[in-house]
């Protein structure tokens, strides 16, 4: 899980995320994101919605495996943006923890959120979507 200084706290944190945030869209999530300069840190909430998956259990899942590829690449994001992860398809769930990453990530540099273009691994995310 993501640490607690990462986390958002209230609603009024997100609704400014939703009104001034850019959006960037994948094929099974989308990624929007905000500057924030009052903060010291990122911030990272994840979304999803019961029209997804009926189960809560199966959206909890969802959520924790999209947060722990986040923290495992929080050491490459720049700056304090403050980044809301909406999911929309029910295949995250199930979807191999090299596919997800490499998912995240691309939205991730699509957005110019990281830092370079490497992953934790070392090898470029390039390669790893042409495989």
């Amino acid at each position: 899980m993501i640490g607690r200084t990462h986390r958002f706290h209230g609603y009024n944190s997100l609704k400014f995320v939703y009104q001034h945030g850019k959006t960037i869209r994948g094929a099974f999530m989308s990624l929007r994101f905000a500057q924030n300069d009052r903060r010291k840190a990122f911030r990272v909430a994840v979304v999803v919605s019961k029209k997804v998956s009926k189960s809560a259990v199966v959206r909890n899942r969802i959520r924790r495996r999209i947060y722990e590829v986040i923290r495992l690449q929080a050491d490459q994001i720049v700056g304090t943006p403050d980044i809301v992860v909406t999911v929309f398809n029910q295949t995250v769930a199930d979807m191999p923890h090299n596919d997800l990453q490499n998912h995240i990530t691309s939205l991730f540099v699509q957005a110019k959120l990281v830092n370079g273009e490497k992953n934790r691994g070392g090898r470029d995310i390039i390669e790893q979507k042409e495989n």
